[in-house]
């Protein structure tokens, strides 16, 4: 038998107008926000039709939060090759959650995660269809390690709870991560010159290191702060003053956050769960913490 190309022209296209999809939602959503954009107005923007969305996406949730569903479905993927090699359970899910982190190579993808996220903070609908994907994950993840290693006795609770820590661990990366990469964007200066609305020539937008293990608020991104300042852009003499509010999706398209940073801060999660695991409680006194 002849092996079956990898890619036909038909999946290409499928997938150009998924990726549109997506891209054009977050852009909308968070211009205009969540509730601001019908799901018609989003099929034209993108020029396709309902019928088309519905054949990807179930509703403009599903949408929205795409770049977080496919991370955690290019982790039950890895999880399913994923070597066991004699490890704790919670490193073998970091190992597969780290290898699928990889595969998000899109340079894209850390933009619209954070996108995503930014809109979910304040979109009550978002953060239920999140609990409901988080939930269905999770039963996948329990059936693979169930078939995989049998870890699935009746009453024994250590692998939803390995699963569960794993969760914990990603969300703090990324809320640490999102406050980083937000702050980053808040204070940097951007160029403006007269007439000229691309922003291709946007300067001194750096993301700061994050070498640093501590989890911050994900409020952070929401609250970017609004841009002060007018960067010199070489060649240019004029400076013009810019509008008050920069948009988060230009921002961050200035400068991509990074992937590998992310990847940084999951590793110190999940590094840090045996730590939050010996945690003790005791007596305070007056001038000290009730934690030890």
């Amino acid at each position: 038998m002849t092996a079956a190309p990898p890619s036909s022209l038909r999946e290409r296209k499928k997938r150009r107008t998924r990726q549109a999809l997506i891209d054009t939602a977050l852009e909308l959503f968070t211009r205009r926000g969540f509730g601001g954009v019908t799901l018609d107005e989003l099929c034209e923007e993108v020029e396709v039709s309902k019928r088309t969305f519905f054949r990807t996406f179930t509703s403009k949730e599903d949408v929205a939060m795409a770049p977080d569903q496919d991370l955690w479905r290019a982790f039950l993927e890895e999880l399913e090759t994923v070597d066991p090699g004699g490890r704790p359970l919670v490193e073998l899910g970091r190992d597969a959650l780290l290898a699928a982190l990889e595969r998000m190579d899109d340079e894209g993808w850390t933009r619209r995660l954070l996108l995503s996220r930014r809109l979910a903070e304040r979109t009550p609908s978002m953060g239920a269809h999140g609990l409901q994907f988080c939930e269905a994950t999770t039963q996948e993840a329990l059936e693979i390690l169930d078939r995989r290693f049998g870890l699935g006795a009746p009453g024994d609770l250590r692998p939803r709870l390995a699963v569960d820590m794993l969760i914990a661990a990603f969300r703090g990366a990324v809320a640490g991560w999102a406050a980083q990469v937000g702050g980053a964007v808040g204070e940097a200066g951007v160029a403006g010159v007269a007439g000229v609305a691309d922003v291709a020539g946007v300067a001194g937008v750096g993301v700061a290191d994050v070498a640093g293990v501590g989890v911050a608020d994900v409020a952070g991104v929401a609250g970017v702060a609004d841009v002060a300042g007018v960067a010199d852009v070489a060649g240019v003499a004029d400076r013009v003053e810019p509008p008050p509010r920069q948009d988060l999706a230009v921002r961050l398209r200035v400068e991509p956050p990074s992937r590998q940073d992310l990847a940084v801060r999951l590793r110190a999660a999940v590094a840090a769960l045996p730590g939050s695991l010996a945690l003790t409680t005791g007596p305070a006194a007056d001038d000290e913490p009730a934690v030890s």
